[in-house]
């Protein structure tokens, strides 16, 4: 395995995200992760349903977002924190919707948050919410606004209709080392 694979098992470790190895991926249409991790929590007391395979870099930017920001925004908006992150999609062999381009999930370096469980029992579920639902509306923008940057790709509600259920998360390097958050 290649030193920067080690060093991010062990920045995972160290984050306490639950993970195991998993055998590398690869299929004739051109997916491919080479060291794939199974991942079931994204450390500390935060699972996350069901088990996203992922490429180790993928894992550890989720970790830290949830530790840096999931976290405390949860408590500060809602008063509950987080413990559980339904994903609709880690990696899954396929193209992008209507492309002939691979999707960053092909390549594990994809994931897609749909909802939000807290402690106290309330779902946040990634959709639009209109005016009367403020606290919901203002915690997925500032969980849209916070990914950016984090994140090379950060797409949810009011992008298209492929991502008006979750908020897609990716790494894809992009020209000059932007970003793309809409």
């Amino acid at each position: 395995m290649p030193a920067e694979e080690v060093a991010c098992r062990a920045d995972l470790r160290r984050l306490g995200v639950r993970f195991e190895e998993r055998d590398r991926l690869s299929s004739d249409e051109g997916c491919l992760v080479s060291h794939p991790v199974a991942v079931t929590s994204l450390g500390g007391s935060v699972g996350i349903e069901p088990e996203a395979v992922l490429n180790c870099a993928t894992a550890r930017a989720a970790a830290r977002f949830v530790a840096d920001v999931v976290v405390p925004e949860t408590r500060a908006a809602f008063g509950s924190p987080v413990v559980s992150i339904v994903h609709g999609s880690a990696y899954v062999c396929r193209t992008r919707h209507a492309q002939t381009k691979m999707s960053e999930h092909a390549f594990g370096n994809a994931l897609d948050f749909s909802a939000f469980a807290l402690e106290d029992g309330t779902v946040i579920e990634v959709k639009a919410y209109g005016p009367g639902a403020l606290p919901r509306r203002d915690f997925l923008r500032e969980m849209r606004a916070k990914a950016c940057g984090r994140f090379k790709t950060v797409l949810g509600p009011g992008t298209d209709a492929d991502h008006a259920d979750h908020l897609h998360l990716d790494l894809q390097p992009r020209r000059r080392g932007g970003t793309y958050c809409k």
